[in-house]
């Protein structure tokens, strides 16, 4: 089936997808962790060595040091929930974003079906994507992208509002399968997925990327 949109370099994206009939998709930690390693991995011009990159002894921090050629696109943002992901992504070059989807979808796949004994597509037919062309939707999809752990807690929090605030930031603050920790300047080696000089420096400081948050909280009806 034929995209709707054409990628092309230098320009924005918000690129996403779920499980075939919406079903999960991660599993269990190790799950989420794969998928994350992933991000990095494939995020490469050289080809995915699932043997050499997750070979028997190497501990799950030490995958974001290995070295690689060059990107094939920027990552701002990213969020993976049980069920679907969200990334946030520059295209660098002709053809970055299928092929780093491509290999990134593929090398999932194998890997779950692998482990759960089953066959056939784990995600729901081709990504979607959609051109990010204005700079308010960009800055708002560093909100968006982030916030989307609360539907854990509280599904029905942006038609009706948060039911806890406190509660609700915690919980963005512990939940761990997303940038939102390193937008807080929290040092971890997951960090070494994002490149967030390729995107427009919105927060000058860790006060304002907590208003941005904050000003998505206290609204409903958030599209």
């Amino acid at each position: 089936m034929q995209r709707k949109i054409s990628f092309s370099p230098g320009e924005y994206y918000h690129v996403y997808n779920r499980g075939t009939d919406k079903r999960v998709i991660y599993m269990d930690t190790h799950d989420y962790r794969r998928f994350v390693a992933l991000l990095y991995i494939c995020n490469s011009t050289d080809p995915v060595d699932i043997n050499e990159h997750f070979r028997e002894g190497m501990a799950f921090m030490d995958i974001f040091s290995l070295e690689k050629s060059s990107t094939l696109v920027d990552i701002g943002a990213y969020c993976l929930m049980p069920n679907h992901f969200h990334l946030l992504i520059r295209e660098k070059s002709d053809g970055g974003i299928t092929k780093f989807m491509s290999k990134l979808l593929t090398a999932y796949s194998m890997y779950f079906n692998v482990k759960n004994s089953r066959t056939g597509g784990l995600f729901e037919g081709r990504f979607k994507a959609s051109h990010v062309d204005t700079d308010e939707y960009l800055k708002y999809l560093f909100s968006y992208i982030h916030l989307n752990p609360i539907k854990i807690i509280d599904p029905k929090w942006k038609e009706s509002g948060i039911a806890n605030r406190e509660e609700a930031r915690q919980h963005l603050f512990d939940y761990t399968h997303s940038s939102y920790q390193d937008y807080l300047n929290i040092k971890r080696r997951e960090s070494s997925i994002l490149n967030m000089g390729a995107f427009p420096q919105y927060f000058s400081s860790l006060g304002d990327f907590y208003r941005s948050i904050d000003e998505w909280l206290t609204y409903k009806d958030i599209p």
